[in-house]
C-alpha cells in the first residue's frame, strides 16, 4: 500500500507523536519496582501525559471532534475513541506487550483505527473498506486473518478470569474456562485486548474472546479485524448470520475471529 488517506497519516503521526513520552517512561519503569508507591505514581502519570498528548494532537488536525469516556453517553458528532494505555499491568511489570489505541467514529460507525506498541514500534491500522495493515519501512503489510478451521489447532486470547467481579463477567469466563479452554489448541491472557485484535487481524491469534471490555480499547481493534476479513460477534448472539459492529462496540463482549471458526465458538458459547 503506497498511498495512505490524509485522515489515516493524521492518526498515525498523531500516536507516534503523542506516545514519545510513554516510550521514554516505559525505559525507566525497571528502576521504580522496588518502590510500589513510587511506580504506581509513575505508571498513573505516563497515562496522564499520553492522554493530554493525544487530545493536543489529535485537535490539531480534527477541532470539532469531541472525545468519547468510559461510562459516560457516547458523542452525539462525530468523535475520537482513545486509550492512552491498553495493558497498564503489563507496563507497569517492564512487559512490553501494550498499546495506544485511537479509532474515529463518523456516522454511526467506526471509519478508522490505529494501534501503536511503542516499545516494538510496531504500528496497526485499517480504514474502513480499505483493508487493514501493519506499518512496514518501505511498503506497507497488508493483514489477513488466519484460514484455520479446526479447533483444536487454533491460538486463542480469552479472559478466563473475571476483572471487575460482576455477575455478567463471571458467567461469560465460566463458559469460556467450560468449553474454549478444553477445546483450542491453547488459550493466552495476554493483558492488551487492543494488541490481542490486531494479531488476530494479522493471523497471528485466531480469535479474541473478551467480555466487559471498555469501548476505548476495542474500537480500533474490532475495525482492524473486519478489514482484515475476519468476524466480529457479540459473546451473547445467538443468531451470527449478519454482524453488528456497533452493538457489540457498545456491549464490549466479543468474539472476534477468522471466518472460519466463529460459529463453532459461537456455538460453544451459548450451548
Amino acid at each position: 500500500m503506497s498511498y495512505l488517506s490524509a485522515n489515516l497519516n493524521m492518526l498515525i503521526n498523531a500516536v507516534k507523536k503523542a506516545s514519545a513520552s510513554l516510550n521514554r517512561d516505559f525505559s525507566e519503569i525497571e528502576k521504580l519496582q522496588s518502590s510500589v508507591r513510587g511506580y504506581k505514581e509513575f505508571v498513573a502519570s505516563a497515562i496522564k501525559k499520553v492522554e493530554n498528548n493525544l487530545r493536543v494532537e489529535l485537535s490539531k488536525s480534527r477541532p470539532s471532534y469531541a472525545f468519547a469516556e468510559n461510562n459516560k453517553p457516547q458523542p452525539a458528532g462525530p468523535h475520537f475513541i482513545v486509550s492512552a494505555l491498553d495493558g497498564v499491568v503489563n507496563f507497569a511489570h517492564g512487559i512490553p506487550y501494550f498499546a495506544v489505541s485511537v479509532a474515529t467514529y463518523e456516522n454511526g460507525q467506526i471509519t478508522a483505527g490505529v494501534i501503536y506498541n511503542p516499545a516494538t514500534e510496531e504500528c496497526y491500522f485499517a480504514e474502513r473498506g480499505t483493508g487493514a495493515y501493519k506499518e512496514g519501512f518501505r511498503n506497507h503489510e497488508r493483514l489477513r486473518v488466519s484460514v484455520r478451521k479446526e479447533l483444536g489447532e487454533c491460538m486463542v486470547s480469552a479472559k478466563t478470569l473475571p476483572v471487575y467481579e460482576n455477575e455478567h463477567e463471571v458467567a461469560c469466563c465460566r463458559k469460556i474456562q467450560a468449553h474454549i479452554v478444553p477445546t483450542v489448541n491453547a488459550c493466552r491472557t495476554f493483558g492488551s485486548t487492543a494488541l490481542d485484535l490486531a494479531y488476530v487481524a494479522a493471523g497471528k491469534l485466531d480469535a479474541v474472546i473478551s467480555s466487559s471490555n471498555p469501548t476505548t480499547e476495542i474500537a480500533a481493534g474490532l475495525l482492524l479485524v473486519k478489514e482484515a476479513g475476519g468476524s466480529v460477534f457479540d459473546i451473547d448472539q445467538k443468531d451470527i448470520r449478519s454482524e453488528d459492529l456497533d452493538s457489540v462496540l457498545r456491549s464490549g463482549d466479543i468474539i472476534a475471529c477468522n471466518a472460519n471458526v466463529g460459529k463453532k465458538i459461537s456455538d460453544l458459547l451459548n450451548k
